[in-house]
């Protein structure tokens, strides 16, 4: 694929456990390209979130090849690793992982200020304004309701600009209305910064709003087109 944001190549992943060695994901070759919107669907156990967290360098493949914007994931060290996530990458989780004792400010300043940006804090402002949360700013997760903590996170996301986007179930712990609002932030944030997205998700009706869509199933690729969404 031309313009390869990112590039999986015969990627495994094993974890030791109490009963041994499991084999979760299974020779996986994957390019996503350039601005695209790519959705991993399947059943649960079928290693969709594994395969996120795999891209984004939060889980070390155990064979294969990652490449992102032309770096070798598999071969940096962690520290370099994070420098790279935190300079390129954005990672919203279904869980939110909001910092509890910062305010909703504060959280999205966050990685801004890891990353060096003297108007961290003006910065955070405006994705919080971006998501309709300008008057929760000084709130903090304790007092912020799951639809808005998640927006809080997509904020946090995409105040470094990542060119990479990754989601995890991002609707996964919110009702109806509140991930449909969700929905959209997302794919506005994704518009209006022009990153490549990818996205874990059980709901058809986001995975239908992807430009791709790729169903795993038992850690293997089982379907790489837009019917792998219904």
């Amino acid at each position: 694929m031309t313009d390869s944001v990112l590039s999986l190549q015969d990627v495994a992943l094993a974890l030791d456990g109490n009963a041994g060695r499991v084999e979760i994901l299974h020779g996986i070759t994957l390019d996503v390209a350039r601005g695209e919107t790519l959705g991993l669907v399947g059943p649960s156990g079928s290693g969709k979130s594994s395969l996120l967290m795999v891209m984004g360098g939060l889980e070390r493949a155990t064979g294969g090849r990652i490449t992102a914007l032309g770096q070798n994931l598999t071969a940096l060290a962690e520290d370099a690793l994070a420098r790279f996530r935190r300079g390129h990458m954005g990672v919203v989780f279904q869980s939110f992982h909001l910092i509890p004792t910062m305010t909703a400010l504060e959280n999205v300043a966050t990685p801004l200020e890891l990353a060096g940006h003297r108007d961290a804090f003006e910065r955070a402002e405006a994705e919080l304004d971006a998501v309709g949360l300008a008057h929760r700013a000084g709130h903090y997760p304790s007092q912020m309701s799951g639809g808005e903590q998640q927006r809080v996170a997509l904020a946090r996301a995409s105040a470094p600009r990542p060119e990479i986007l990754l989601a995890d179930e991002p609707t996964g712990n919110l009702d109806e209305t509140n991930g449909a609002a969700i929905m959209e932030m997302l794919f506005g944030l994704r518009d209006r910064h022009g990153a490549t997205l990818v996205l874990v998700t059980h709901a058809p009706e986001l995975a239908a709003r992807c430009d791709r869509v790729i169903r795993l199933r038992d850690g293997r690729i089982e379907q790489r087109d837009r019917e792998a969404a219904e």
